[in-house]
Order: structure tokens, then C-alpha cells, then sequence
């Protein structure tokens, strides 16, 4: 899942939402240098994103896209995922997606040394430009798809993926239904795990 995925899955705790956002810059197996929460949201963030590659209904709904989008179809799903995450958040939070969103948006990062510049800049655009609120709308889910195809070093068919969804609405929506179901459960179990594994 993209930005709001890896959020939902922090168990509302601001500092670790922040850990496991910041999981995407991070490399390597040696975490030793960061603080014990620092290290739960990176081992976090990797674990969504080993989950959503292996679950089998994600696998099933890859091959489907695969003609459209070859070689981006897992990151296309990343974002669909987040729109309609966003898009039916009260079916699966207590809180509303603003609220929600201000909440991370307006909380402060206790380790600030220990997070790197590229992080900040993230989050600071991702303020800025209010980035996750647009996810629940298709021209955000577009904004999305774009950006992230103009980043990737080679030739992809993201500019296109917009479409793709809608073509393919109907099984993506029911995938992700699927992939919600089961994903809730196993990471509220997964960061009990983590937490005592620190």
C-alpha cells in the first residue's frame, strides 16, 4: 500500500506512523542505530509491503492488470488500494479521514536526528500539498499514479493506470475487500509481535 496504507496499519500512534513512513528510506538489515520505536516502524513498513505482494488475491489481481500495466502493476495497486482506503475510510476507522490526517499532519517527530533530510522534505510536501486527503478522489488517485510513473527510472505505463481502473474497478474494489479482511487481524497480531521482538 502507498502513504495512507502504511498510516492505517500504525495503530494510531503518531511516532510510529512516522517510523513506518520513513521504512521507505531506509536499506539494509542492521538497525541498530535507530531508536527502538524507529526500528518497529521500519520492520512495519516492511512487513506491509512483503504482505500485499504475497497475498494470493493481490497475486490474482496483478495478473489481471498485467497487460495494461507491465512491470507497474504491483505499485498501480499500492495507490488503488490507498483510494479506496480513502475513499471508504469510516467503514474501516473509527475517526474521519481529516481528522485522521491532521492529526499525523499536525504531530511533531520526537527523533528528528534520527529521520533524514529526504523524509522531512516527504513530509513537509505531503503537508503542504495535503496529499492524502486527495487519495479518496480519482483526480488525487490520477495526481498519484503520475507523479510516482515520472519518478521510476524506466519506461512504465502508469500515466495510464487511471484508466485502468476504472475499467477494472469492479475486481479491484473486491480485492481489496478481500485483502482488508484479512490484513486487519494479521497486523494488529504482527505489531505485538514487533513489540516484543524490540
Amino acid at each position: 500500500m502507498n502513504f495512507l496504507g502504511h498510516l492505517f496499519f500504525s495503530n494510531n500512534e503518531l511516532q510510529l506512523m512516522h517510523a513506518n513512513l520513513y521504512g521507505d528510506f531506509v536499506k539494509g538489515k542492521d538497525l541498530s542505530q535507530f531508536d527502538s520505536t524507529i526500528q518497529t516502524g521500519i520492520r512495519l513498513h516492511r512487513k506491509i509491503d512483503s504482505y500485499i505482494d504475497h497475498h494470493p488475491d493481490v497475486l490474482e489481481l496483478m495478473h489481471v492488470l498485467q497487460n495494461d500495466l507491465s512491470k507497474v502493476s504491483g505499485i498501480a495497486v499500492d495507490i488503488y488500494f490507498d483510494h479506496i482506503l480513502a475513499k471508504n475510510w469510516e467503514k474501516y476507522h473509527p475517526s474521519t479521514l481529516r481528522n485522521f490526517i491532521d492529526r499525523f499532519y499536525t504531530s511533531d517527530i520526537q527523533f528528528p536526528e534520527q529521520y533524514s533530510k529526504k523524509y522531512h522534505v516527504l513530509f513537509t510536501r505531503m503537508k503542504e500539498f495535503d496529499w492524502i486527503n486527495q487519495y479518496q478522489f480519482h483526480y488525487g488517485m490520477t495526481k498519484a499514479l503520475i507523479s510516482v510513473g515520472k519518478r521510476i527510472s524506466f519506461e512504465n505505463d502508469l500515466i495510464n493506470a487511471p484508466d485502468v481502473f476504472l475499467k477494472h474497478e469492479s475486481i479491484i474494489e473486491s480485492t481489496f475487500e478481500k485483502f482488508i479482511k484479512d490484513a486487519i487481524p494479521y497486523f494488529s497480531n504482527e505489531l505485538t509481535i514487533l513489540r516484543h521482538a524490540e
